[in-house]
């Protein structure tokens, strides 16, 4: 045994331009063009662009900006539909050394005007449909950015802003622009920004390495094989729409394009495009399930759907399972580059019926192939908590799939990375199979009598009810129990329902201490993502007589 303490296999043996490169996701899109430069990239309406027109545009989107003086460590903004141009950017913003801030689309004003000023936006890229809250955006915002418009000639409502088009800007690009791969895959490549339902937006930065590995993350957890045809249901500007339009380049599949998340164009496109793959908060699947049946009629091949974003009830998941529509459950946060965590899947699960299949559904699941570390453990100490279903406890993340950290924040970032792992702030169980299984954001749980009571778990009781489409629960002030569930429920289109019968109907399901004490039947504030806005749910409990 040699007592040399020189290690053989780092003798000689050094990262060089051969064997290393930094991991980025825009590989995905040279390689997609190079192997098949004529398989459709993209699709919206009557365009239809190829591999190597999308290429080509990334890169004279990319040179464009160059030719500016734009570079590493400036951002690029865009606020725009789920257009070929706002997925040209994910490719051609970051391929110039630019980072890319995709802003949410249902934002007020001033928000937008926060996250131009705290990304020192330096290039805006708009659309139409915003231009009214975008002009009064920018009249906050003291550095004004170069305004780019993007001029979709199917959408004739809005103006143009800006000082010229996306189509003028990216000619003045060189549709051969010799880009470069980043120095260091550690390099950020998108900015992100949180909610902010309770104070400012924090700003996520992403980088290379994340977004190329979570791409194809996405590939391998949902089984997307070559060549899916995915419809854009879910929001690019959320967390870079999950991190699918590098998954896409990486499977070299066709994006099909949609400006407005409704059910009539979402089966139309299924049907005539041949849609096989796409994503939505289980707002968007309860929607689908609703439609008239002649618009579910004539789908005759297999459509997978991921959905995430807030807790699914069993029965959403199995109304589109009766459909025939596949559905994958998976879970993650902004700050995870969306997707980190997937219910993954079991044959042996097959023989159940199809309520028990939907509910093992329900469940979050297991960490995705490259997410490195997952646990449920006391926020405290972390110490995990035992896999028996019933103690609560703080889901952590650790590994690739976990953000840079908060843009100019040092303090929260600290916070959220304390004892060495992500604090996402959502409390679930620990299944015995290793399955975690959510009960509650920590502000949404329920106080009441010194019972905790989880919202989701009422809310799921309440999806049970055949008259109910929509339901969200959250606490109302009250003198005597501290806290008691409040449901705000819709009623299925033309079913009248009240609140005795709602009730009635949870104390014959659940405890009668989790039974809803008020329920107030309306239509239900939500997100541009299709999250239900609890924030805005609770200030009206708190103004109930």
């Amino acid at each position: 045994m040699s007592n040399s303490k020189t290690n053989p296999y780092e003798q000689f043996l050094d990262q060089n331009p051969a064997n290393y490169v930094a991991l980025s996701p825009l590989s995905f899109l040279e390689r997609a063009a190079f192997v098949y430069p004529n398989k459709t990239a993209v699709v919206h309406g009557d365009v239809r662009r190829s591999w190597s027109e999308t290429y080509r545009r990334c890169r004279q989107l990319a040179s464009a900006l160059v030719k500016r003086g734009l570079g590493q460590g400036d951002t690029v903004s865009i606020i725009a539909p789920n257009l070929p141009e706002h997925f040209e950017a994910h490719f051609g913003v970051p391929m110039s050394g630019c980072v890319l801030n995709s802003i949410n689309t249902r934002l007020d004003a001033e928000a937008v005007a926060f996250i131009l000023q705290h990304a020192e936006t330096k290039v805006l890229i708009t659309e139409k449909e915003f231009s009214s809250v975008v002009s009064k955006a920018l009249k906050m915002v003291p550095n004004k950015p170069l305004v780019i418009d993007i001029d979709d000639p199917s959408f004739t409502e809005g103006e143009l802003i800006g000082s010229l088009d996306f189509e003028t800007f990216i000619a003045e690009g060189d549709a051969e622009f010799d880009w470069q791969r980043p120095g260091d895959e550690w390099q950020a490549i998108t900015l992100n920004y949180t909610s902010g339902t309770t104070g400012n937006p924090k700003g996520v930065v992403y980088h290379h390495r994340g977004a190329y590995l979570n791409a194809v993350s996405n590939v391998m957890s949902w089984n997307m094989g070559e060549h899916p045809v995915y419809l854009w249901t879910l929001p690019m500007f959320h967390c870079n729409g999950w991190c699918f339009p590098w998954s896409i380049a990486a499977a070299v599949g066709t994006s099909v394009c949609l400006r407005h998340v409704r059910a009539e164009p979402i089966y139309d496109l299924i049907k005539n495009e041949g849609v096989n793959h796409f994503c939505g908060a289980p707002i968007v699947l309860n929607m689908l399930n609703g439609a008239p049946a002649e618009l579910k009629a004539g789908i005759n091949h297999e459509v997978k759907v991921m959905t995430a974003g807030a807790a699914p009830p069993a029965s959403v998941i199995q109304g589109m399972e009766e459909m025939g529509f596949k559905v994958t459950h998976v879970y993650g946060l902004t700050e995870t580059y969306g997707p980190s965590v997937v219910c993954a899947w079991h044959e042996e699960w097959d023989d159940n019926t199809l309520e028990a299949k939907a509910r093992l559904k329900a469940r979050q699941g297991v960490r995705a192939p490259m997410l490195d570390g997952l646990m449920v453990a006391d926020p405290s100490t972390l110490k995990p908590v035992p896999k028996d279903g019933e103690t609560i406890g703080e889901i952590f993340m650790q590994g690739n799939l976990v953000m840079k950290g908060y843009l100019k924040n040092p303090t929260t970032t600290e916070e959220s990375f304390a004892g060495g792992w992500f604090h996402s702030g959502d409390l679930a169980v620990w299944h015995a199979d290793g399955y975690i299984e959510i009960k509650d954001r920590s502000k949404d749980v329920i106080i009441s009598g010194g019972e905790n009571i989880s919202s989701i778990e009422v809310e799921d009781v309440l999806y049970r009810h055949p008259k109910i489409q929509e339901a969200a629960v959250v606490a109302r002030p009250d003198e005597k129990w501290g806290e008691t569930p409040c449901a705000f429920v819709t009623p299925v289109p033309g079913a009248e329902i009240t609140e005795e019968e709602v009730i009635a109907f949870c104390r014959d399901n659940m405890a009668h201490f989790k039974a809803p004490k008020t329920v107030v039947i309306s239509d239900l504030p939500k997100t541009s993502t299709g999250k239900i806005q609890k924030f805005v749910l609770r200030n009206q409990a708190k103004e109930l007589d």
